[in-house]
């Protein structure tokens, strides 16, 4: 849901003079968020010693983030609203079982919604987005999917959205409901396009795939780097899904910030490399999943949209419309 907004970064000059991301610059007017900040604090300093002030560093309707200095670096706090209030116990599961490739958690509260992360070094926005990252990116992603299917029952119990793929065409008529950022014409093509929305959910049923966790915001800004570790960031959107719509956004920002052409090479390189843990045969289904992923991706977006205040709408609109206008582009076989 941060896609675009997340990209927008701001800096601060760490030991040694080297230049390292702090958070996503706040494009919104007002926090919306509500929480006890002398209590997070206080939650906080029983868990780690700050060698300085804790700073808010990035605001959202959906998510308020602080840096607490130490004397060897950085931890970080969250503190999620109740649309993704969710997020510390599934991340805390992650880190649980996936330890070498998710957030390190150092410390959750499920009632207050909060969680205090270990640093995670740099986004790989910074490095350029290398796609040849994404190689060894995506198999572990896949591996931790396979592994954490027998674990969708209880992430559902415990609030993950449900976006599994029986689901979506009835989601899919709750869009359509909806007052969506789009011209007519956009509207009229998605409206024509249900029938064979289903249809397509149907094929992707019909390969037996596990529901199982989807991150749905994996791009260069959630994936982090150091000491030659990649690290999965900020499970604020994940959902239990079809495994394959993950790559949706994966490979949307290869297109928009690497100017990957949908052609490039480097699209089926990655596709046979998250696939490989999944086995063979796949191929076929991995497409329609990009395709029905397109919807799924803004049938996802109408949630967070739905738990906004009506004074931030507009702003997530700007973002909202990008999603929207790439899902109508898939109407098109």
């Amino acid at each position: 849901m941060r896609s675009l907004s997340s990209l927008f970064t701001k800096s601060f000059r760490g030991a040694g003079g080297r230049v390292r991301i702090i958070a996503p610059v706040s494009h919104w007017e007002a926090p919306f968020l509500l929480w006890d900040r002398a209590a997070a604090e206080a939650w906080i300093r029983s868990r780690l010693v700050p060698a300085g002030p804790i700073e808010i560093v990035h605001e959202r309707p959906w998510a308020t983030v602080m840096r607490v200095p130490l004397a060897n670096g950085s931890a970080w706090f969250k503190a999620c609203a109740p649309v993704q209030d969710f997020e510390p116990r599934l991340t805390a599961a992650l880190f649980g079982r996936w330890p070498d490739r998710v957030s390190e958690v150092l410390g959750h509260d499920e009632e207050h919604s909060w969680m205090l992360l270990a640093d995670a070094g740099s986004p790989i926005k910074l490095l350029g987005n290398p796609p040849e990252t994404w190689l060894t990116v995506l198999p572990l992603y896949a591996e931790l999917q396979r592994g954490e299917a027998a674990h969708a029952g209880e992430h559902l119990a415990h609030g993950v959205p449900d976006l599994r793929i029986a689901n979506l065409p009835a989601r899919y008529e709750d869009l359509l409901r909806h007052d969506l950022p789009l011209e007519r014409d956009d509207i009229t093509k998605l409206r024509t396009f249900a029938a064979l929305f289903a249809e397509l959910c149907g094929e992707l049923e019909a390969l037996g795939m596990p529901a199982t966790i989807q991150h749905d915001d994996l791009h260069l800004a959630n994936v982090y780097a150091v000491d030659q570790r990649l690290r999965i960031l900020d499970w604020g959107d994940a959902s239990i899904g079809h495994p394959f719509i993950s790559l949706v956004d994966t490979f949307r920002f290869l297109e928009e910030f690497n100017r990957l052409a949908p052609t490039d090479p480097w699209f089926a390189m990655l596709r046979d490399a998250y696939l490989e843990p999944w086995g063979h045969g796949f191929r076929e289904g991995f497409a329609v999943a990009q395709r029905v992923g397109a919807f799924a991706h803004a049938i996802a977006w109408v949630r967070q949209r739905e738990a906004l205040p009506e004074q931030a709408r507009p702003r997530f609109d700007e973002w909202f419309a990008i999603v929207l206008r790439r899902a109508v582009a898939r109407t098109i076989g």
